[in-house]
């Protein structure tokens, strides 16, 4: 299944467009539940589409989704691609559909996601009685929809990567390899990538700790008192706040050894290697789901007397495409030979070694696995395993 990701990732995208676009259709002629209706402002999402008329956005979306799944087969089922054009409409659905469209849904919950668990047996306390009352229609699209930018963005990076007869589980080629790509210089911007990551969302932070410990920093001294006097507000923002903290701290984890080879606080794994996909699939979900939520706060006012109530959150576009950019940095330095098609070994002084197919290479179909010859086989083995080690697979952190 893994290597048929490309296909199936295809048609998972044919298959939600086409549905979205027969909701579409259903809520262009009077059907119930379009999600973006005018509704009482605790269940009004943070959505740019939120209020919009149903008469103009629903035929929108029938059109886009309907074609929008012819646009997925085509994709999928081009054996050779050229040109930009599909590639290029399908990264704009991908970025609409994940970065713009949706609010701070997702990012709450992902961050309230225990929490959520335990609400879902005992109820949510205070006057809101169940999970039901938090996730209600008008969020729940919100997230069906942020699935189907990244349904979009998958579809989009696999023709891409045929387009340029590249391997489509790890995006090399024949081609060289950009210096940028390389472990050191991966290393080396990608520590710059963290430490903007880390400071993007200190903002936040230190104001909601400033609130927690009674000092109205950005806010009028009215709205400070509003929130101590409702119960639960100010720890909230405090559990944020530490939260980010701790988040900041994971993300050091990018670009230092610990990242890679658990230290010794964590007894009962040190000295292991840490799984690349534990790092990179957690932070890549949060840098996406930040993206969002900073343009929600972008579009909301910023009162003079109240400017930390929404300014801080617009530094989580930073954030989020820092993050973004820190977790790709880690990516390039743990990726190791390709399993499809044999390239990249990682040599024992950490520099990564794109392998040649040879001249029958640019036969091949892109992304198909080429065969080396026994003795190289042998070598790229025997290269795999001293790259995972931990002491010598990577770049000395000096």
């Amino acid at each position: 299944m893994r290597r048929n990701w490309p296909q199936l990732t295809g048609y998972a995208t044919a298959l939600w467009s086409l549905t979205y676009g027969v909701l579409g259709l259903y809520w262009s002629l009077g059907g119930a539940g379009y999600p973006f209706a005018e509704v009482t402002d605790d269940r009004a999402s943070g959505s740019i589409l939120e209020g919009t008329p149903v008469d103009v956005v629903a035929p929108i979306m029938a059109a886009l989704g309907v074609g929008g799944a012819v646009l997925a087969i085509v994709m999928t089922r081009t054996r050779r691609p050229r040109g930009w054009a599909l590639q290029a409409i399908a990264g704009v659905l991908a970025i609409g559909l994940a970065l713009v469209i949706p609010d701070y849904t997702l990012i709450a919950i992902v961050a309230l996601s225990p929490a959520l668990i335990v609400f879902a047996f005992t109820g949510v306390p205070g006057d809101q009685g169940s999970v039901g009352d938090i996730l209600y229609w008008h969020r729940v699209n919100l997230v069906i929809v942020f699935v189907g930018g990244l349904l979009w963005a998958a579809t989009a990076i696999a023709y891409h990567r045929r387009s340029r007869d590249a391997c489509v589980s790890c995006g090399r080629s024949d081609r060289s390899a950009p210096v940028w790509t390389t472990p050191t210089e991966a290393l080396r911007w990608g520590r710059w990538a963290v430490a903007v990551a880390v400071v993007a969302n200190l903002p936040y932070e230190f104001t909601r700790v400033a609130w927690y410990f009674g000092w109205p920093l950005g806010i009028s001294d009215d709205f400070h008192r509003m929130m101590a006097e409702t119960p639960g507000m100010l720890e909230m923002g405090l559990a944020l706040a530490v939260m980010g903290v701790g988040g900041g701290i994971l993300t050091h984890g990018l670009v230092h050894r610990w990242g890679e080879v658990y230290p010794r606080w964590i007894w009962f794994k040190a000295g292991k290697r840490v799984p690349p996909r534990l790092a990179i699939v957690p932070a890549s979900l949060v840098a996406v789901v930040l993206i969002p939520a900073g343009l929600m706060n972008a579009q909301l006012p910023l009162d003079g007397d109240n400017w930390a109530v929404n300014g801080p959150g617009i530094l989580w576009i930073v954030w989020g495409a820092a993050l973004g950019t820190a977790t790709y940095a880690y990516y390039l330095r743990r990726r190791t030979t390709c399993s499809r098609c044999g390239r990249g070994v990682t040599s024992r002084s950490g520099a990564l070694v794109a392998r040649s197919s040879g001249s029958r290479g640019g036969s091949r179909r892109a992304g198909s696995p080429a065969r080396a010859p026994r003795r190289s086989r042998t070598r790229s083995a025997r290269s795999a395993t001293a790259g995972s080690r931990p002491a010598a697979a990577h770049p000395r952190y000096e």
